[in-house]
């Protein structure tokens, strides 16, 4: 599959996985739900839900590291200054250093270039935070967080899901 062809899938992900509502509750559910499969997969990861203007869920799992947090960081900042997940970015932009050109003026302490942040979307409302996952590879991720807001909505995951990349 086509760089191209992936980012249409996550494009199309972006567009359907839209919250009717959004607060606390649904917040926390979302941030369970990822923390409950990552401990059930024994996966090493952050896990940050928010609004822009406050941290609603976070959490760590066994075998994540210090520096997650910060990654997560780095992907909500992106996900708030572009309103697209940050997977979508990594593969539209195709940096191997992770990191914006120089030209965008993004400093790298503060923005990456890897996928584990998505776009918390709701009717009527737009873009108003953010999901963020960090500790595997960048499509892992990504796909941690489609699974989970999928499940939310009552979706299918294998109806948004990527493609599995050959081992």
């Amino acid at each position: 599959m086509s760089v191209a062809d992936e980012v249409g899938i996550i494009i199309e992900q972006e567009t359907r996985l839209v919250l009717p509502d959004f607060g606390e509750t649904i917040a926390f559910a979302i941030g369970v739900s990822i923390r409950e499969r990552a401990m059930a997969e024994q996966l090493g990861i952050v896990v940050d839900v928010r609004t822009w203007d406050r941290p609603l869920f976070y959490a760590a799992t066994p075998g994540s590291a210090g520096s997650n947090q910060h990654w997560a960081r780095r992907k909500i900042n992106v996900v708030r200054m572009y309103l697209k997940s940050t997977y979508r970015m990594a593969l539209e932009q195709q940096r191997p250093d992770q990191t914006f050109k120089a030209a965008d003026g993004l400093d790298p302490a503060e923005y990456v270039l890897a996928g584990g942040g998505f776009p918390i979307r709701v009717k009527g409302a737009g873009v108003i935070g953010a999901v963020a996952v960090s500790g595997l590879p960048s499509r892992k991720d990504h796909g941690l967080v489609v699974d989970a807001l999928c499940d939310h909505l009552g979706l299918a995951r294998q109806s948004l899901a990527l493609p599995d990349v050959p081992a």
